[in-house]
């Protein structure tokens, strides 16, 4: 916890992908952070800062949460005091509430961190440069706002012409089943086998994680397939971009952003994603879940305008409310019933989905 890095947000990293203009100043991110979760009452609402937690934990000094936070993610509990004794330099506003807002009664904690010499870095829709007396507070003790939810880069709309490489996508039935960590863990097991694979994050989360990326939800929408294209462009044949997907198609709220990430992504395989026994998609009660035969039918639909090819290669299911002998029932179900590897990333990890994936494309 002691060594400092640093890594580049959105906007700097970008700089190093190539056939992608800038029109702003670099911003760096300073570690290690102090993750706040707020006031957050569940652990789903933390997907930022758990992403962190599980594929970062090394930049990870601690938590800090208002009194009425029913949740913690098992990292030491600190004041702002402790943390900055302990190296902290940035605290992550770790949680995404509907909206994407800045609640009222978080305020003072980012104030007083500001005050402490703390970065504040968000992946929330509203700028934290919004609220002016946060804004005031960051300029008089010079510390740094960073919004790595936007990006100032030049974005053209998508051609949907073929580029050079592969690249998977995560799909899902809904919204935070797992399209992040399973994109994560199918790029950690490729390179441990030697690919040329690397994860391309759309979300905040993938962007902390992984120090590069574009969050796809915050693109003007006749920008998205072509922004999708920028974050990976033309590559080398044997080079495998592993793609995070965002939304589902059969999210009202979201499908917009799921279908122009589809087109652009022009998927060679498609990783099916999925929460064993969740009824209704997330925050609507009033739809009910699709079916995995439905979702599977209605992206291959879809990715096929632009990826003629698309095809599935397996499905990973979210098996954290089941038994480990209940979870392995599901998975041998969905495996049988769809002819695909059928994993749990977590439980089971993601080695049969590349098995697949290395007897489909021998070559890599």
């Amino acid at each position: 916890m002691n060594r400092e890095t640093e890594i580049d947000s959105t906007v700097s990293i970008m700089r190093r992908i190539r056939s992608i203009p800038l029109n702003s100043v670099p911003m760096r991110i300073q570690t290690p952070y102090l993750l706040f979760l707020a006031d957050a009452q569940e652990v789903l609402s933390l997907k930022v800062a758990k992403g962190i937690v599980d594929w970062r934990p090394e930049l990870c000094v601690g938590e800090i949460a208002l009194p009425d936070c029913a949740v913690t993610l098992g990292v030491p509990q600190l004041t702002l005091t402790e943390a900055k004794e302990r190296g902290a330099k940035t605290m992550v506003v770790g949680m995404n509430n509907s909206g994407g807002t800045i609640a009222a009664n978080w305020i003072p904690t980012v104030l007083e961190a500001l005050d402490r010499g703390y970065d504040i870095a968000s992946g929330l829709h509203q700028r934290l440069g919004s609220l002016p007396e946060v804004r005031d507070q960051a300029r008089r003790n010079n510390c740094q706002l960073i919004d790595v939810r936007h990006t100032e880069i030049e974005l053209k709309t998508g051609t949907g012409l073929r580029r050079a490489g592969k690249r998977l996508l995560t799909v899902g039935t809904d919204c935070s089943v797992g399209k992040m960590y399973t994109a994560l863990a199918i790029e950690k097991e490729m390179r441990a086998r030697k690919f040329d694979a690397d994860f391309v994050a759309t979300g905040q989360s993938g962007i902390f994680i992984s120090g590069k990326g574009m969050a796809i939800d915050c693109v003007v929408a006749d920008f998205i397939s072509g922004a999708v294209e920028q974050l990976s462009p033309d590559n080398a044949a044997n080079h495998w971009d592993i793609i995070e997907g965002q939304g589902s198609l059969f999210h009202p709220s979201f499908a917009g952003v799921t279908l122009g990430l589809l087109h652009g992504a022009q998927p060679d395989a498609m990783v099916l994603c999925h929460a064993e026994n969740r009824n209704f998609m997330r925050g609507m009660r009033a739809h009910k879940l699709p079916g995995l035969r439905e979702t599977m039918e209605l992206n291959l639909q879809t990715a096929r305008l632009t990826s003629p090819d698309a095809r599935f290669v397996g499905i990973a299911v979210n098996t954290v409310d089941l038994s480990p002998k209940d979870s392995q029932a599901v998975l041998e179900k969905y495996a049988t019933e769809f002819e695909l590897p059928c994993v749990d990333p977590v439980r089971t990890g993601v080695a049969s989905i590349v098995d697949r994936i290395t007897d489909l494309w021998p070559s890599d």
